[in-house]
């Protein structure tokens, strides 16, 4: 099984998009992923419920809610046909909150938008991942993901010269595209739209799905326990 975190402190940066877009991903290709919702905006469940019945299966657990019937390890439990764990996160993270969220995690996708605002706060995130987190760079676990680029503009070259200072690894660069409002609001991603109308954003992906895939192999994630395992609060 795979655990991948998508994180950064930052709102705005993308984080329900890229969760979402994994879940719809996986769930094309047969798997029966579980999304994990700890944003108490509640964005992906919203996805989630928006899925018609006959599309692919992805389970979902809203973690922000708390249920006083069931067990916190009842509630967050990963269904035994899930391969995959994607755990949307919330805004606004502390940096003493990351050592606990990351220490499960496979692996940790933060994505950051092409502006000075957001760089300086990504900048900080990275930090916190790195130095109190204490993600080391030769564990390959962190992946960063450029979203909503416009290729040829200054914030787009800034943003690609200061990730280039952090030794950090680019894993895609996903493209200011309309699909991806379109897919939200029907609670699809765009692997699951017609591939002639989203080719384009299917190449984006194609770098970080391949990431992914590696470090799966890496870790032998096709191994997988009998029964259920926790799943990322």
């Amino acid at each position: 099984m795979q655990r991948i975190l998508v994180v950064n402190p930052k709102g705005g940066s993308g984080k329900t998009t890229v969760a979402t877009n994994l879940a719809g991903y996986f769930a094309s290709q047969g798997d029966h992923p579980l999304l994990t919702d700890n944003d108490p905006q509640g964005s992906s469940m919203r996805w989630l419920r928006k899925r018609a019945p006959q599309q692919a299966l992805v389970h979902g657990i809203a973690a922000y809610e708390r249920d006083s019937r069931v067990t916190r390890a009842w509630q967050m439990r990963t269904p035994a046909d899930a391969r995959h764990v994607v755990v949307d996160t919330p805004a606004a993270i502390q940096a003493r909150e990351l050592p606990e969220m990351t220490k499960s995690a496979d692996a940790i996708v933060v994505p950051v938008l092409p502006s000075d605002i957001d760089i300086h706060a990504f900048s900080k995130c990275i930090a916190d991942l790195l130095l109190i987190a204490k993600i080391s760079r030769n564990e390959n676990r962190i992946g960063v993901v450029a979203n909503r680029v416009k290729r040829n503009t200054l914030a787009y070259q800034s943003l690609l010269r200061f990730l280039a200072t952090l030794r950090i690894p680019v894993i895609a660069t996903l493209h200011d595209s309309q699909n991806y409002l379109r897919a939200a609001e029907c609670g699809l991603g765009v692997h699951e739209m017609k591939r002639n109308e989203v080719a384009r954003d299917l190449d984006d992906w194609a770098p970080l799905l391949k990431w992914l895939r590696d470090k799966e192999c890496a870790i032998g994630a096709d191994a997988e326990p009998a029964g259920f395992m926790p799943a990322t609060a």
